[in-house]
């Protein structure tokens, strides 16, 4: 990692590069603290405020500094060679892309199996929940599409971070649980046209959720 790059400025590199990669069933890893616990309540409070379920993309949101400073580190060059290290690949022509969940209605439909979309390589998931206490709504590493038949699984709490690659195997997902549920999501993905077609696609799904009738067809539609 060259010398030359900025420290983190909120994210705990020891941790995250200490994370075990793991490969039952697919390629995985699983920092506890990758924010240190003692930040805790400044990033909270800088937080974006998510007033629906669904995921929203980084250009729709307002954040303050602190929370900020998360998102630059998440999206530096040195973060980037963290997961290049991890997972033993070249992602410097991966360009990122940021989605943000902040609710869940406990609906059926909610936390459904899927392994990703082909465009993504690497998935980074962050915990931004104050607490979660539930057993349910712990994202789960999926063996199968089967939620039930799963080998690891992690509430989406304040620092708690997991990272895999992108395959056909990768499946993940949770037991519906209503909850401010917030996390983030950061894809290394494989064109510059896939983030702008992300960044659209949750910015119209944004604004039509700010409509109350559309909104409530969205919390009931099946996926």
């Amino acid at each position: 990692m060259a010398v030359s790059e900025s420290p983190f400025a909120l994210l705990d590199e020891a941790a995250i590069a200490a994370a075990e990669l793991r490969r039952d069933p697919y390629e995985y890893a699983f920092a506890e603290h990758a924010i240190p616990p003692a930040y805790k309540d400044e990033v909270l409070a800088d937080a974006p405020r998510i007033p629906d379920r669904g995921s929203y993309g980084l250009p729709s949101l307002r954040y303050g500094a602190r929370f900020g400073a998360v998102i630059q580190d998440l999206l530096s060059p040195r973060f980037r060679h963290l997961m290049e290290e991890k997972f033993d690949i070249d992602l410097s022509k991966r360009p990122p892309v940021i989605l943000m969940m902040g609710n869940t209605t406990g609906h059926y439909n909610e936390g459904y199996a899927h392994p990703d979309s082909r465009h993504k390589i690497i998935t980074v998931i962050l915990g931004f929940s104050r607490e979660w206490p539930y057993e349910r709504g712990r994202l789960r590493v999926l063996r199968s599409a089967d939620r039930e038949d799963y080998a690891f699984e992690f509430p989406p709490e304040f620092g708690r971070m997991l990272m895999f690659r992108v395959s056909d195997r990768s499946w993940h997902g949770f037991l519906p649980q209503k909850g401010p549920r917030m996390s983030l999501q950061l894809c290394f993905s494989d064109s510059e046209r896939y983030v702008r077609s992300e960044y659209m696609r949750h910015g119209l799904s944004a604004f039509a959720k700010s409509i109350p009738l559309v909104r409530k067809i969205i919390e009931w539609a099946p996926k």
